[in-house]
């Protein structure tokens, strides 16, 4: 079981493969978009955190820039339906904090950004993973406790913002950045100056 790896960087490619040498063995990873960007150019020295996926034809390796991404992407893999390519996506709509207030909080907005999850899915997904995320290795810096926005109006919030074209990161950052109480239009209203003034 490969659990951690550290070597250069030999190759990446556009479908979200990366090949690493270390001490002349190359191993493939698959990562997200967003790791893939952030690994550098070829001959990078890059640190990976490894989780090593079996199945009857393959064995496949997937990492993670983070310890905590990893246990996000195997609690992930635990809910029911969920396979690696899903649970991919949703650590590249969601980091890790995110996850786990949208778990903690039934915030079923905040998992609908996630191509191909609908409320259905979402509200599964918070089922299955309320247990799972509960856990103290996900309770570190950066995980929300419980003086956020109510969760309903968030969702609200993110939905519109969805609909206006804004994309996952840009939705993050303008949420982040204002304050965390209010209605919907005083959230929605100040999201979108955060936006006008990123631009």
């Amino acid at each position: 079981m490969i659990g951690w790896l550290r070597g250069e960087l030999v190759a990446r490619s556009p479908q979200g493969e990366v090949i690493v040498d270390v001490g002349g063995v190359g191993y493939r990873l698959t990562v997200s978009p967003a790791l893939l960007a952030a690994v550098g150019d070829r001959s990078s020295q890059v640190e990976l955190h490894v989780h090593t996926h079996v199945r009857e034809d393959a064995i496949v390796l997937y990492g993670f820039a983070t310890a905590e991404e990893r246990r996000c992407f195997e609690a992930l893999l635990g809910a029911h339906g969920v396979g690696p390519a899903l649970a991919l996506a949703v650590l590249s709509a969601l980091r890790p904090p995110e996850l786990v207030r949208a778990v903690l909080d039934e915030d079923l907005g905040a998992l609908c950004i996630v191509p191909g999850v609908g409320r259905k899915t979402a509200a599964r997904l918070v089922l299955d993973l309320r247990s799972r995320l509960e856990l103290p290795e996900f309770a570190g810096d950066g995980v929300p406790g419980g003086h956020g926005a109510p969760s309903e109006a968030r969702g609200e919030v993110r939905a519109a913002l969805t609909e206006l074209g804004y994309g996952p990161d840009e939705i993050r950052r303008a949420l982040e950045g204002g304050e965390s109480e209010g209605t919907v239009e005083e959230l929605l209203r100040q999201a979108l100056r955060e936006l006008a003034g990123a631009r």
